[in-house]
């Protein structure tokens, strides 16, 4: 009489137990502030990422790659996709997860007892429902295709935090080059309004020109400062991007010669089938449609009723009883899950005309970056071959002082719009990697002669 009892108890003996993990915002921050690029378990992490040698620890200079890696090691976007990854997997035990058999234990009291046997009729029965129609199996592929477009999700995310590092790095190159620039430029005007105050003084120079000279030197101060506004600027986008306090690059070397050429694009075609088959957005819609598929089959399969088995052991005034029976078998006479079906179809269309948008957004999108890209490319060739004649002109200029053909004042003006070249050319060149990253982005793939990144989703798990 007692074993049920016990049995019940041995099993919820084995009960998951509430484990509290309470957040204390004093150690986030804390966490946070200790965060830093040489850090002994970035350093071990990164060793253990495949095609990527960390070297010598701490790195003497960090360029785009690793700076990448990094983020993909502290970035919090991507710590909350791959926890919602870990929610989406959860779904799946839950999916699979069986019916439980109810337990009965029925007592009566026969009060008139009259004869053999004890007054009364007690026993344990139970209930075990059968899940039919591969409801249970339909379920678990619904939850299988969640889960993976949460990992691919992982992967769309972190081809943003990519991006934001690959951006942030762009403006720390084209900002600390305009104040290399910029110096220069200040240095020269300053000379030149110097040199047109002392022809002021001796009657060889007019006001407006020591105006006009004070104008230009004022103009390129003030680009000087919003210069290295920018780059403070640019190195805190960067901070954010991986995930680090700004504090952390106070002493870190940055390579970022990359930068100043542009990477060669791909074919179209080669493009086009990246954009299409290699994007994890669209990967993802594509799960995500394979799972209100799967929902639908759930839907129509719980047209058909579940079973559910009794079996019982009865004590019956000194009888022993052993039973057995089907129990709760719903009738689909006026309901037959019209409605869930319903339901489900329409999300499934919805999911399937989301999915096509992503798709036609995904190529406009790839055909204005691929225009838009070569059209710079094309602009970058020929402020490059300005800045080539600006450079040829001041070394004729240069040549003409060094004979006394011109004097200080003009040779000082032919550097400084030399300088403006230069500044021009600058601007060109960073339009071009613009452009170049919004490709990259159009088709989620590195520009680049070597084998395409394809394990971006693991290196960015395996956090």
């Amino acid at each position: 009489m007692y074993r049920p009892l016990v049995l019940v108890c041995v099993v919820l003996a084995g009960c998951a137990t509430y484990q509290p993990r309470p957040i204390a915002p004093a150690q986030l921050s804390q966490r946070f502030e200790e965060r830093s690029l040489n850090s002994e378990t970035l350093h071990a992490w990164l060793e253990r990422q495949p095609g990527h040698d960390a070297g010598r620890w701490p790195l003497p200079r960090w360029n785009r790659e690793m700076l990448t890696l990094a983020a993909y090691y502290y970035s919090p976007a991507l710590d909350i996709a791959r926890a919602q990854w870990g929610t989406a997997k959860a779904g799946i035990k839950a999916a699979g997860a069986m019916p439980n058999p109810s337990l009965q234990l029925p007592f009566e009291y026969t009060t008139n007892h009259q004869g053999a046997g004890r007054p009364y009729t007690t026993g344990p029965a139970l209930d075990m429902p059968i899940e039919t129609a591969h409801k249970r199996g339909y379920r678990i592929d619904q939850a299988a295709q969640l889960s993976e477009a949460a990992r691919l999700n992982i992967g769309n995310e972190a081809w943003k935090v990519r991006g934001q590092v690959r951006d942030a790095l762009l403006s720390l190159y084209a900002e600390r080059e305009r104040v290399a620039l910029l110096t220069l430029k200040a240095a020269t005007q300053q000379q030149i309004v110097d040199m047109v105050e002392k022809r002021r003084a001796v009657g060889e120079a007019a006001v407006p020109d020591v105006n006009q000279a004070f104008f230009a030197l004022t103009e390129a101060q003030a680009d000087l400062t919003s210069a290295r506004n920018g780059l403070r600027n640019a190195r805190s986008r960067l901070a954010s991007a991986i995930g680090l306090p700004v504090a952390a690059f106070d002493s870190v070397q940055f390579d970022l010669g990359e930068f100043e050429h542009p990477r060669p694009p791909p074919p179209p075609a080669v493009a086009r089938r990246a954009a299409i088959f290699h994007r994890a957005d669209l990967l993802g819609s594509l799960a995500e449609y394979a799972a209100t598929e799967a929902a639908l089959q759930t839907e129509i399969a719980r047209q058909y009723p579940d079973i559910h088995i009794g079996p019982s052991y009865t004590y019956d005034v000194g009888a022993n009883k052993i039973g057995f029976g089907l129990a709760g078998i719903t009738l689909p006479i006026f309901d037959r899950n019209q409605g869930g079906i319903a339901q489900a179809e329409a999300k499934r269309t919805e999911a399937a005309a989301r999915t096509a948008a992503l798709q036609d957004t995904i190529l406009n999108d790839l055909d204005r970056a691929f225009a838009h890209y070569q059209a710079s490319v094309d602009t970058l060739h020929l402020s490059t071959l300005r800045l080539s004649t600006a450079q040829k002109q001041m070394d004729s200029q240069s040549a003409r002082f060094a004979v006394g053909a011109i004097d200080r004042l003009a040779l000082a003006q032919a550097r400084a719009n030399t300088q403006t070249s230069a500044m021009a050319h600058l601007d060109d060149v960073v339009a071009a990697q613009q452009a170049a990253n919004a490709l990259e982005d159009a088709m989620q793939m590195p520009l680049s002669p070597e084998t395409p990144d394809r394990t971006l989703t693991e290196k960015a798990i395996s956090r």
